[in-house]
């Protein structure tokens, strides 16, 4: 029987907090009233992960929490502790982890003729012929032929494997690259029977072929020889000692290499390239995540094979579902697991924005409540005194106050310098379409991708949910891509009109077709990257007039809430979802709920934060060099400490570090700036080692600190 969910307790588990550790502190979780341990992911992630969402194995238990003995016994004393499991699931991509990730190896071993090429969204066919039945794969320190006339690379055999090595990264060599190498080493060491072998392999059909015979039979014929390889080294060292002769000289030799490696079914390439070329769907900008084709019924059967036997046998109440945005048919997605699992609690990381609804037809029981965060945060803030909080931003920091304004432009500087593979993608889809039609055709790259850009720059939320295959266009979706389309023609006067209004008809299912529909699908599944990755991670970070409204799913630019704003917004969540969760901080916050109930006093006191702030800015400069920090980081950084205040420099110096890189205004995460890194962490050193500026920080904050104690309660 399904316990009931009231209260949650996360546990975010890693190697040095395991299973073990977990079900140590069962009893004392059930005596703070909590019903439901929600366990971050534990699938098997790639080595050392300390979050679960690098998922490289969904059939395992992560060995590192202790593996499947482990799990049974924490999943044995929750019971007995009468508390209930929620799990979070990982359903939008795996992690790219070596070989053990067996499906990608597969994949980079035999092209589009693996057997597992269906279960990754792969794009096989680019507009670069360099890259057609190729994969990009940009792991490289330098561009390819520093390093490979560095050595770098080398050319590996274990057994009858042979196998790619670049520091710590292996990677398949496909079969077909093979025979060359091996029928050097039968003449040279007169084995028929290895030539024979090497014959073989170079029989083996095509990685471009993808009909399911040969795909098969090409599956069987390599690992038969790769055996027969195995067994003929072990028992004639003569010629393994051959072979490994040829692959030393190979490696030696820079042409020879080159041409070993060109034959692989991968592109090995400097990581820089990854910005405009990859050719597969990634979680945001994270190369080393590959997006899955969850609406493929075999890979949704396979990844979740484990998770729904859990669920069966009622070691799981509820499952909450990471980032259902990046998938391709969310809804799709979500009716196929209610299927499978009618009474199970399941929740959505869906962010939702202000003033966007919740997708009723979603058969699940709400959100994981990042509305909820803010609606409660902005409680805290007093609105009437919204115009000088403005003002005292500006005068320090000089900074543009018009948040949608930062917005756009933040958007627009993560497509170009993060996601522009992504618009390359999209952009060649696009422009086939434009080939297809008279009136159409005369675009080009240079013009669409520009629309591109702006018209997801211009995107008031997270994505759209419409799909062509079942004539599903709500009117909420409707008035998204009418807003975004009339807000790019307003900013970008000089690009044609008529080229946005012909995304207008494709978005909304005026202009039919295959290739239109594939678009719909692909643009929708972007936009959320686009949007956290420019607002949640860059904006939030830069735009700092009152730094705990900074928050996932919120609109910094609202500068409180009214109790009757609240209340509404509870009632409406009462009559619409009334399982959803509700939250204050998770594992995904900006900062903790005691940190943003203090920061938010001072939008009560304009007056003596604007006297304070600027007092410190006037006194503070002289520990400044080459002007680091600027105004901007400066006055976030006087935000922080008030909120976190007693705060020691072990954790602000990483955390202003993340949060500069985050910004990207002064250094990036790509770019780092050493300079005004060093210039930042010298500062904030300087500050506390300067007696008088820490007295009246200190009598500054000492009021806010029991005001900011019954905010938190």
């Amino acid at each position: 029987m399904r316990r009931t969910p009231v209260a949650t307790y996360r546990l975010q588990l890693h190697a040095e907090f395991g299973f073990d550790r977990a079900a140590s502190i069962a009893d004392y979780l059930h005596q703070l009233g909590v019903s439901h341990v929600y366990s971050s992911p534990y699938l098997q992630a790639a080595p050392g992960s300390k979050h679960g969402y690098d998922v490289v194995d969904h059939h395992k238990v992560n060995e590192e929490l202790g593996g499947g003995e482990a799990h049974d016994r924490f999943s044995k004393r929750l019971g007995e502790c009468q508390l209930g499991q929620v799990l979070d699931i990982v359903p939008n991509h795996m992690a790219i982890s070596g070989r053990r990730n067996r499906y990608w190896w597969d994949v980079l071993e035999n092209g589009p003729s693996s057997r597992y090429a269906p279960y990754f969204d792969i794009d096989w066919q680019p507009r670069e012929e360099k890259l057609r039945n190729k994969l990009l794969v940009p792991i490289l320190g330098d561009h390819y032929g520093r390093v490979l006339g560095r050595r770098e690379i080398q050319i590996k055999r274990s057994g009858g494997e042979f196998f790619v090595q670049y520091f710590e990264n292996q990677l398949p060599a496909a079969p077909r690259s093979l025979p060359g190498l091996l029928a050097e080493a039968a003449a040279r060491s007169g084995s028929d029977y290895l030539a024979f072998l090497a014959d073989a392999l170079a029989q083996l059909p095509s990685a471009s072929s993808t009909a399911a015979g040969r795909i098969a039979a090409r599956h069987r014929d390599k690992e038969v020889v790769r055996g027969l390889l195995e067994r003929l080294f072990n028992e004639v060292p003569f010629i393994a000692e051959t072979v490994d002769a040829v692959l030393e000289e190979s490696n030696r030799d820079t042409d020879k290499l080159d041409a070993f490696l060109e034959r692989q079914n991968y592109r090995l390439a400097f990581w820089r390239a990854s910005k405009e070329d990859l050719g597969y769907r990634r979680f945001f900008d994270v190369n080393t995540l590959v997006g899955l084709r969850m609406e493929d019924p075999q890979v949704f059967g396979d990844s979740h094979a484990l998770i729904l036997k859990w669920l069966r046998e009622g070691v799981l109440d509820g499952i909450r579902i990471d980032h259902p945005d990046g998938l391709r048919d969310p809804r799709r997605y979500l009716e196929q697991l209610r299927k499978e699992a009618q009474d199970v609690w399941i929740l959505a990381e869906k962010i939702v924005e202000p003033g966007e609804r919740f997708r009723a037809e979603w058969p699940i029981d709400g959100t994981t409540g990042y509305e909820y965060v803010n609606e409660v945060a902005g409680l805290f803030v007093d609105s009437r005194n919204e115009e000088e909080f403005t003002n005292i931003y500006a005068d320090f920091t000089g900074e543009p106050t018009d948040y949608a304004a930062v917005c756009r432009d933040k958007k627009h500087r993560v497509l170009r310098d993060l996601l522009g593979s992504d618009v390359n993608r999209l952009t060649s889809l696009f422009l086939e379409i434009c080939e297809g039609r008279r009136d159409r055709r005369d675009y080009t790259r240079h013009d669409v991708i520009r629309a591109i850009r702006e018209l997801v720059a211009c995107f008031p939320v997270y994505r759209t949910y419409v799909v062509p295959e079942r004539d599903e266009l709500a009117e909420d979706d409707e008035r998204y891509v009418n807003e975004a389309v009339e807000a790019s023609k307003k900013n970008r006067p000089e690009i044609d009109g008529e080229l946005f209004d012909f995304f207008r008809e494709v978005l909304l299912l005026r202009a039919r077709g295959e290739r239109e529909s594939e678009f719909v699908m692909r643009f929708q599944q972007f936009c959320g990257p686009a949007m956290a990755k420019g607002v949640e991670d860059t904006v939030f970070y830069c735009y700092n007039r009152l730094i705990s409204l900074n928050e996932v799913g919120g609109d910094p630019g609202r500068f409180g809430t009214s109790p009757e704003q609240y209340h509404d917004f509870c009632a409406e969540m009462q009559r619409s979802r009334p399982r959803t969760m509700l939250g204050l901080s998770t594992h995904d916050t900006k900062r903790s709920e005691d940190v943003r109930a203090r920061i938010s006093l001072l939008s009560e006191m304009p007056g003596k934060w604007r006297q304070a702030v600027e007092g410190w800015g006037q006194a503070n400069a002289r520990h400044k060099k080459d002007g680091a920090p600027d105004r901007n980081t400066e006055y976030f950084l006087y935000q922080t400490m008030v909120g976190a205040w007693p705060i020691e420099t072990g954790r602000l110096l990483p955390y202003m570090e993340k949060a500069c890189r985050e910004a990207k205004q002064q250094t990036s995460w790509l770019a780092p700036n050493e300079e005004f890194e060093k210039g930042t962490r010298e500062f904030i050193e300087a500050l506390y080692a300067d007696e008088g500026f820490l007295e009246d920080f200190e009598n500054f904050v000492r009021p806010l600190i029991e005001a900011g104690r019954i905010n938190s309660l």
